[in-house]
């Protein structure tokens, strides 16, 4: 064949886009594990902060051990508080055929609500028990997710951990930052009489400097409002799911 002509320069050039794509194809296979690995390294740890058990806090206990924090290192102190993990139908029952760590609720919260699951984490921390919820939503430009952890009695905020796929930094991102969560912690989703009411984002709140924490309500994020809004909407929209479950737990220990 002539290198000249241009039936030899198509050909040329039609097999090295087929080997460049073959050896693009086997390298995303052979990462694949590695990057589902580093996904759910990424959601324990997240799941774990909501209740104080951070990425410094695992840090020196590996370290005491002499050791190096890894994949499974965090997999078993994983494991270690969270000793029970279901995945509830909208009448609050078990469904034990369904793994609620595997559950994606990108695409889980598409489905009609009786055909959805929802994952929920128990802890056991120092003693205590707490409640770990997923959450997810939408803010101005894409998706916003997060973990909400409530103390044992069902209604305190012991903690929470947010994440965004495309929010403004400096102003939705924010949504991420340790001043932000740490508004939550404290706050209660149920009132006095016991009516569900989530938590609202509302600006001028001055949470956490105001000490009432039965107003259900932190400080929004100045010019953020629509990613504000979207992480109220999360929260209720998420929780209330939830409240069947929330009253077979009470009643259960009220026997």
């Amino acid at each position: 064949m002539d290198r000249n002509s241009n039936i030899y320069t198509i050909f040329f050039a039609t097999v090295v886009v087929i080997v460049i794509g073959v050896l693009l194809s086997l390298a995303a296979m052979g990462l694949k594990p590695l990057q589902e690995q580093n996904k759910r390294q990424e959601k324990m740890m997240d799941i774990m902060y909501t209740i104080g058990v951070d990425q410094d806090f695992l840090t020196s206990e590996v370290i005491a051990q002499g050791l190096k924090l890894n994949y499974k290192l965090i997999e078993q102190y994983f494991n270690k508080y969270f000793l029970k993990q279901y995945a509830l139908t909208s009448e609050g029952e078990i469904d034990e055929s369904v793994n609620a760590f595997d559950i994606n609720l990108k695409t889980e919260i598409k489905k009609p609500e009786k055909e959805q699951r929802y994952p929920i984490f128990i802890a056991q921390k120092d003693g205590k028990t707490y409640y770990v919820i997923p959450l997810y939503g939408k803010g101005l430009w894409d998706d916003i997710w997060g973990y909400i952890a409530l103390e044992e009695d069902l209604n305190t905020v012991k903690g929470v951990k947010f994440g965004h796929k495309g929010e403004t930094p400096g102003l939705g991102a924010e949504i991420t930052k340790k001043w932000f969560e740490d508004q939550f912690k404290g706050e209660k989703i149920f009132d006095k009489d016991g009516t569900f009411r989530g938590i609202t984002l509302l600006k001028g709140n001055k949470d956490p400097e105001n000490k009432d924490k039965e107003d259900h309500e932190i400080d929004a994020i100045s010019g953020s409002t629509l990613t504000s809004n979207g992480v109220t909407n999360m929260i209720q929209e998420r929780l209330k799911h939830y409240l069947p479950f929330f009253e077979k737990i009470r009643n259960q220990k009220n026997k």
